[in-house]
């Protein structure tokens, strides 16, 4: 790159590349944590994550082992998923309900898989197929690359992977312009006949603004191929003050909009009526971080909110091993947590982050995190889960748990504590 952006939400801050070879660079990522949620479920379970789902434990969120091959213009890349990612990620997924095969089993231990060609036309061409990182929603699907360890719902409810092709164009060194189709949202499989299309534009002036926007529009809803589906996601980072060497080093924000909705099959993107509901999403999240004593240190301060009336974006809780493929109908959620058209969901969250950087290798992070909702959403002292276990299906709850009732409430206060090494 032209400029240095290590500085930006979403990136690594590595400048050097320690397992790099002529036709391969190497990479490996861990990420551990113990959470403390101020609730104390007595199941463990964190509802409404997508990068850390129990508490009052030690776990390893994020197990990748992997890199980048390159050899004169092909390319291709891999890298894992073991650990927790390799369950809470895939669950989200609802396509695999659709066929004779288990993608969830086929992929559930992969992030990023693919094969491409690199054409030196203009700044450059990339022609890639696989499952890549889709990146909307400004954080990246790796913790170490986040200012944050629990990103808000911007990020949180809108597709980590997609599994298709992409072609990335480079006009300039500043500009890149890329292209999807794909199968779905978030999506190992395809929801219909027609595949899911997209596009992302993403601009650096200088070395101190970054914005991008995406757009995607697909049919995403299990047993609904009527149903259309539009997002629109754009965020503008700035670092503000860079001044090496000093008490205070440097300073920067972030700020994300969303915007989208589903139209077809008894929803409509603006109708009131109440036989066709409005069903949409809208978010934002901004953040400000400034780190100290050349870039040791970092406190990080931000939060956001979302309206997603229908639901369809908002992650499905694991209550009795509720999945968003199992969770009870095939639209409608389960008895517990309901996802018909119009269903309200309004919610917000803040968060307070400090990090010791020692190395580009590593970040410990401890964060306090506050979240709300306005209707029961979040784990309570009774967890989520009947007294005998989950049985893997929302809908049975036979005895001995014939009288569950998972414990949920409508706000979560917890303390993430991670150590994180990328190398």
């Amino acid at each position: 790159a032209f400029a240095d952006f290590t500085w930006l939400n979403g990136n690594s801050r590595q400048t050097e590349f320690p397992l790099d070879t002529k036709m391969f660079t190497g990479e490996f990522s861990l990420d551990t944590n113990y959470v403390y949620d101020f609730a104390v479920p007595k199941d463990h379970s964190i509802v409404g994550s997508t990068n850390t789902g129990r508490s009052g434990e030690f776990q390893v969120e994020q197990l990748g082992v992997g890199g980048d091959f390159h050899y004169k213009n092909i390319r291709g890349r891999f890298f894992t998923q073991f650990g927790m990612y390799s369950t809470m990620n895939p669950r989200n997924d609802a396509s695999p309900a659709l066929g004779q095969y288990d993608l969830n089993t086929a992929y559930h231990y992969i992030s990023e898989a693919y094969a491409g060609y690199h054409f030196d036309v203009w700044n450059g061409i990339n022609v890639d197929v696989g499952i890549f990182m889709s990146y909307i929603g400004l954080c990246s699907y790796y913790n170490y690359e986040n200012w944050v360890y629990q990103m808000s719902y911007v990020s949180a409810n809108t597709p980590w992977y997609f599994n298709g092709l992409r072609v990335q164009t480079f006009p300039t060194d500043k500009l890149k312009l890329e292209y999807w189709v794909i199968n779905g949202w978030q999506a190992y499989g395809a929801f219909g006949n027609a595949p899911g299309v997209g596009a992302q534009v993403l601009y650096r002036p200088t070395g101190d603004w970054s914005f991008v926007s995406n757009e995607y529009f697909g049919h995403d809803t299990l047993g609904l191929p009527g149903r259309a589906r539009f997002h629109s996601d754009n965020s503008i980072q700035h670092k503000y003050f860079d001044r090496p060497g000093a008490g205070v080093s440097k300073a920067a924000f972030s700020l994300t909009l969303d915007a989208g909705c589903e139209n077809g099959d008894g929803v409509t993107c603006a109708g009131s009526d109440y036989s066709n509901p409005a069903q949409y999403f809208i978010g934002l999240m901004a953040y400000n971080r400034v780190w100290f004593d050349n870039d040791r240190f970092a406190f990080t301060l931000g939060g956001g909110a979302i309206s997603n009336p229908g639901r369809y974006l908002v992650l499905t809780p694991p209550i009795n091993g509720a999945t968003a493929a199992n969770q009870g109908t095939v639209v409608g959620g389960n008895a517990y947590f309901t996802q018909n058209p119009g269903d309200s969901f309004k919610a917000w969250d803040a968060s307070l982050t400090f990090d010791f950087m020692p190395s580009q290798f590593i970040t410990l992070r401890i964060e306090y995190n506050h979240r709300m909702a306005n209707v029961p959403y979040f784990s309570g002292p009774g967890g989520v889960t009947p007294p005998a276990g989950a049985n893997g299906s929302p809908q049975n709850t036979s005895s001995p748990a014939a009288s569950f009732q998972p414990d949920l409430q409508q706000s979560e206060n917890r303390i993430n504590t991670a150590l994180m090494v990328r190398l």
